[in-house]
């Protein structure tokens, strides 16, 4: 998830949540004078990665371009307690009306990405990757996957549109595991197809049928480790379903491809900032 491709999609972030904060307009800033300037600083209060910054940048871009940031951090390094992370300088009352916004795009990116690099840190000299999923915040999706990548993980499928995953109800309503692989072959041949897969037998039926890459849905170590042994490199294993971090190291060193963490988005802790002005 690059920058240059979410340009469009940090604007459309930052106005959607201006317009639910502003409303009609921050009445408690119209105390201030309009021609009033001032300086602040931002700082964190934990230890964290950075992420966020274009999103905290729209937010004072659109309200008023004459707010001037400079920034001590980039997104994907590390911060600690105290330090600022970047002082602005413009109209006042711009300052206090996006305060709250950015800070909410910062502290909850950032979460994110601390997250994510957590989880990356727990695997270093393995060769597993650890995945995001779909459990994101509502209307942030491909922010937080921009997150995840800044804390050292991987992505998976963005949506619905751009893989197959094949869970139990499309296998029922389809009759079978071969017969629904078979179906989205016919339906894009160029698409990876992924298949969710219960027990080693299931695993077997995905195999045959030609799956690409095949998850274990709630496989202990010792059952995923003969999954691996059982699928010889025929096609990716992918494991999910409560791996937590005190298993994660466990899962990867049977040898499975990836690892989908659903809490890199879901359960995420943000980042303690605050704004002062100087």
């Amino acid at each position: 998830m690059l920058l240059e491709t979410l340009e469009t999609q940090i604007e459309q972030d930052v106005q959607r949540a201006l317009d639910e904060d502003l409303g009609s307009g921050d009445i408690t800033a119209q105390l201030i004078p309009q021609e009033s300037t001032w300086k602040a600083s931002v700082y964190t209060r934990d230890p964290a990665i950075l992420c966020g910054r274009n999103w905290f940048d729209a937010v004072f871009r659109q309200l008023d371009d004459r707010v001037d940031i400079r920034w001590y951090a980039n997104d994907g390094e590390a911060i600690v307690p105290h330090q600022v992370v970047c002082t602005l300088e413009g109209p006042t009352r711009c300052l206090l009306s996006g305060e709250r916004t950015a800070l909410n795009f910062l502290q909850t990116l950032s979460g994110t990405a601390t997250l994510a690099n957590t989880c990356a840190r727990r695997l270093e000299g393995l060769n597993t990757r650890i995945l995001d999923t779909r459990k994101t915040i509502p209307g942030l999706r491909r922010a937080q996957k921009y997150a995840v990548r800044c804390g050292g993980c991987h992505n998976h499928r963005m949506g619905l549109y751009d893989a197959f995953l094949i869970k139990e109800n499309h296998i029922a309503a389809t009759g079978s595991i071969e017969s629904a692989i078979n179906m989205a072959r016919t339906l894009n041949k160029e698409l990876v197809v992924e298949v969710e897969v219960e027990n080693l037998e299931e695993l077997e039926q995905a195999l045959q049928a030609g799956a690409d890459r095949i998850l274990l849905d709630n496989f202990s170590p010792g059952e995923t480790r003969k999954a691996v042994a059982l699928t010889a490199k025929r096609a990716q294993l992918e494991a999910s379903g409560g791996i937590t971090l005190n298993t994660l190291r466990q899962y990867a060193e049977t040898g499975v491809d990836y690892i989908s963490v659903g809490s890199l988005t879901k359960d995420i802790h943000a980042i303690d900032l605050s704004m002062r002005f100087d």
